[in-house]
Formats: C-alpha cells, sequence, structure tokens
C-alpha cells in the first residue's frame, strides 16, 4: 500500500448479512462526502459474472481468474443505491438477489477468490477517505482503518428488515426462507476457513436491533472528530 493510501481515513462497517450495513455506510459516507466500497457487491457481481461464463463455485482456479478480469463499476445515485455494471452490463437487481447473496458467501470462503479482489477493494481508498462495510474490512481489508465498526442485529430482526425491503421492490419471499437462509449464511461466514466473519479486535460493536437508522448513524458519527462531520 503506498504512503498517500495510509493516509487517507477508513471507516469500516462489518457485519453479518442483513444488519443494516449498506444503508449506514452510504449514508455515513454521503454525510462525509467520502467514498463508498460496497464490498459483498463485488463478491456477488464476480459471482453472476461466473454464472455468465458458466464456471461452476466447485472450481476454484477459474472462479478466480474470472475475479481477476470482471470489469465492475459503481454509478452513484443521489439517495438512492448505485447503478452496478458489470462488464458492460447493468446487473443491478440480480446482484441483489438472494441468489446471488449465496453465490458471494460460497465465494469469500475461497482463499484464491478473496486474493484477486483483495488490490481492488484497497484501491477504493482515495482521498479525503473511505467508507467500506463487508466482512473483513476490518480485520484484513483495511486492518489499519483508524474507526471500525462491528454492525449486527438478531436473526430475526435482520429477515424481517430483508423481506420488508424486497416486499416493498415486488419480490414475493416468504419470511421463514429468509430466516433459514441467513441463519445458514451466518454460519458459513462465521466458520469459514479463510476470513472468517468476526469482530476486528479493536472495532466498536453496535447491536442495531431496534434501533431506528438515524440512531446508529449518530453512534457511528459521534466517534469521528470534529472536523470530519462539519
Amino acid at each position: 500500500m503506498s504512503e498517500s493510501a495510509q493516509i487517507v481515513p477508513v471507516l469500516t462497517i462489518d457485519g453479518p448479512a442483513g444488519a443494516g450495513k449498506g444503508t449506514i455506510s452510504r449514508r455515513v459516507a454521503q454525510t462525509l462526502k467520502w467514498s463508498y466500497l460496497d464490498s459483498g457487491a463485488l463478491y456477488r457481481a464476480v459471482g453472476i459474472a461466473a454464472a455468465w461464463e458458466g464456471i461452476g463455485l466447485d472450481e476454484p482456479m477459474e472462479l478466480a481468474a474470472c475475479a481477476s478480469r470482471t470489469d465492475i463499476k459503481f454509478i452513484t445515485q443521489l439517495h438512492d443505491e448505485p447503478v452496478i455494471m458489470v462488464n458492460g452490463k447493468e446487473a443491478t437487481a440480480e446482484i441483489r438477489s438472494e441468489l446471488a447473496g449465496s453465490m458471494a458467501s460460497a465465494l469469500g470462503a475461497q482463499a484464491e477468490v478473496r486474493k484477486a479482489l483483495i488490490d481492488l477493494q484497497r484501491s477504493y481508498r482515495k482521498p479525503p477517505g473511505l467508507v467500506a462495510d463487508g466482512r473483513d474490512m476490518g480485520t484484513v481489508i483495511f486492518p489499519d482503518a483508524p474507526y471500525k465498526f462491528f454492525l449486527t442485529a438478531s436473526a430475526m430482526e435482520r429477515a424481517n428488515r430483508r423481506h420488508k425491503q424486497l416486499m416493498e421492490k415486488g419480490v414475493s419471499v416468504k419470511l421463514d426462507s429468509l430466516l433459514h437462509e441467513i441463519v445458514a449464511r451466518d454460519e458459513r461466514d462465521a466458520n469459514r476457513a479463510v476470513a472468517p466473519l468476526k469482530p476486528a479486535d479493536d472495532a466498536i460493536v453496535i447491536d442495531s436491533t431496534g434501533m431506528p437508522i438515524d440512531a446508529v448513524i449518530d453512534q457511528v458519527l459521534s466517534v469521528l472528530p470534529a472536523h470530519y462531520r462539519f
């Protein structure tokens, strides 16, 4: 990592699926006027690209090569999720599907894929600062980040949030199915051999169960020096 990159402040927000990392991270980045990295979307994008190419999850070297060559672009939209382009095709809706989420979790357990994406993730560290959300942002990708958070919530709360989000988008899904997938994904992410999901030793843990979004954002921002917030 270059000396110039090291002095760019990074705020990491790690945590399990459905904890609200994306919403909180985007809002914090907008408030600070910093760049935003959705690392989970990178893994989802690689999973989609691999599916388009017919590469199976049991082909680690081919998946790593796919990760290295896949072109992923985020087109920022004010007050909304970014549009995601994969190899020149818009894949925003496909990337946000439950299937893509499961594929991302499976890819995240493969060392060669993770290695292929490390430099790409670190390239987002540019002035004036970066807010990065994911599962190993504070432990592996940006271990020197001065501001680290681990955001969690009960499995039922996360399932309810996801169910509400999907229903608002017109996607019909059963709450029980979502809860089962979230619990299964937690198990995979926490017990994988490579970069298991866990808080960094110096991370601030926030349990957002029952907390309004604005309260979580205020708690995150309160840790930063005033010159970043105003």
